[in-house]
């Protein structure tokens, strides 16, 4: 009988693990979906802004109340998953707080544990807040509406639940270690939980075990589902957020891509001298079957990374000047409807045996409008606003590219334009030999 709960917790823990890896099984599957790029270049540039960005979070505290906030959530989530650590071997070896032979040190553990855990507490509050009670523009969107919405505020009520739980736990534990019960020997510091201690400090032993037992199964539960929850959750950057800053764009902003083919094809066409019939160099560089992006699998494996990552923060958006003018563009929904296009091809692979089956739909159109890829100044506030280095720009200019050079959809303004550089090698509608008559009209 007492190798029952040993057993029940290593179930419960193979099942959680087991899960998890079918879900990131699944997450890699899909990025990969998307076409090669390079991004393993420059290491130390690319580790020097991971450390800067994604764990030191520089980005987060450019607005100072959202971003202190963050940075307390982010630092407890990280510092108290040593006491799950604690938890899960406890659980494996039917110990209990196997850490505590390191005396001092774990006095100081656990006290900072619960200081961390009450301001957690405090920032979750303040999270659920600013989103459901103050008129904050950037939660407020429509691309927020239902799912959006609910999945952020499920995440703050866990966050809650977890906190408390883990502080009744060791608020029962601290008693029954004043209490003197067998195995509970003196150990850790408790400076939140000791506050909680008067509300059950004349319960019997019996019913302070069951508090502290069930609180911890509960806690460790409430762990593992929410580690499987995050594969459908926004939250998903809590795991993503280091590799996408990671393989981020480390070129200078403002600087697109461009395929050697059409480059030199535009420079033979403004060379007056050059041969009208000779084909135009590649650099070496494969001509691509299709041009630019009309589905998800179209874009890169890290777009498709950034869209599993994005945070729905609306940083990007709010900083927009085209969704700051009333425009349809918000570069947040761009990366949402990435993920949730991606994440259809992934369920019709699914239920095809690995295989992606026709379904008359397209990240085009039928997600994205061309209306709001249009609206788009290629400004790249939006890439300089994300604190994880995600690019809804990249996104745009691909889809934008597939709509002028494989449907010449391009606003009439812009192929009025394009037409007139291909004919007079300038966007306006004057021929070479008259462009200079401007000049003799003055002398």
């Amino acid at each position: 009988m007492q190798f029952i709960p040993q057993i029940l917790f290593i179930l419960a823990f193979t099942v959680a693990v087991l899960f998890f890896a079918k879900n990131v099984k699944l997450l890699r599957r899909n990025i990969l979906l998307g076409k090669e790029v390079e991004r393993k270049d420059n290491k130390n540039i690319r580790f020097k802004k991971m450390m800067r960005v994604a764990l030191g979070q520089s980005k987060m505290v450019t607005r100072p109340i959202a971003g202190i906030l963050h940075v307390i959530v982010y630092v407890g989530f990280v510092i108290i998953n040593i006491e799950v650590l604690e938890i899960i071997i406890d659980g494996i070896a039917g110990t209990h707080r196997i850490f505590s032979f390191l005396g001092p040190v774990y006095d100081f553990l656990i006290g900072s544990f619960e200081i961390l855990a009450f301001l957690v507490l405090l920032s979750v509050i303040i999270f659920w807040i600013r989103r459901n009670v103050m008129n904050i523009k950037r939660f407020l969107s429509k691309e927020l509406k239902g799912w959006p919405k609910n999945d952020a505020n499920y995440i703050l009520y866990f966050e809650v639940v977890l906190m408390v739980l883990f502080l009744s736990m060791n608020a029962a534990d601290y008693q029954l270690q004043q209490n003197a019960y067998e195995g509970y020997v003196e150990a850790g510091a408790y400076p939140i939980s000791q506050f909680i201690v008067p509300l059950i400090e004349n319960m019997p032993n019996s019913s302070l075990l069951i508090l502290e037992r069930s609180a911890w199964w509960a806690h460790i539960l409430g762990i593992f589902i929410f580690l499987n929850y995050l594969y459908y959750s926004k939250h998903l950057h809590i795991l993503l957020a280091f590799p996408n800053v990671y393989f981020s764009n480390i070129e200078k902003q403002g600087k697109f891509k461009n395929l050697a083919a059409v480059t030199n094809e535009v420079k033979m066409m403004m060379d007056p001298e050059a041969d009208p019939y000779a084909e135009p160099e590649t650099d070496g560089e494969e001509v691509p079957e299709k041009f630019g992006a009309s589905d998800a699998t179209d874009l890169s494996w890290f777009q498709l990374l950034s869209a599993y990552t994005c945070t729905e923060c609306g940083r990007c958006t709010s900083e927009c000047p085209a969704n700051q003018t009333g425009k349809k563009l918000s570069p947040r929904k761009i990366m949402m409807d990435t993920r949730d296009r991606l994440e259809e091809i992934g369920n019709n692979m699914n239920q095809n045996k690995g295989e992606f089956k026709d379904d008359g739909k397209q990240l085009l159109d039928d997600y994205i409008s061309r209306e709001e890829l249009w609206a788009c100044t290629t400004c790249n506030a939006c890439v300089e606003a994300c604190p994880i280095g995600i690019d809804p720009l990249s996104i745009i200019m691909d889809m934008r590219q597939y709509l002028v050079m494989e449907q010449s959809a391009a606003p009439a303004e812009l192929n009025n334009a394009m037409s007139n550089i291909e004919n007079n090698a300038a966007p306006w509608p004057y021929n070479q030999q008259d462009r200079l008559k401007w000049a003799e009209e003055g002398v």
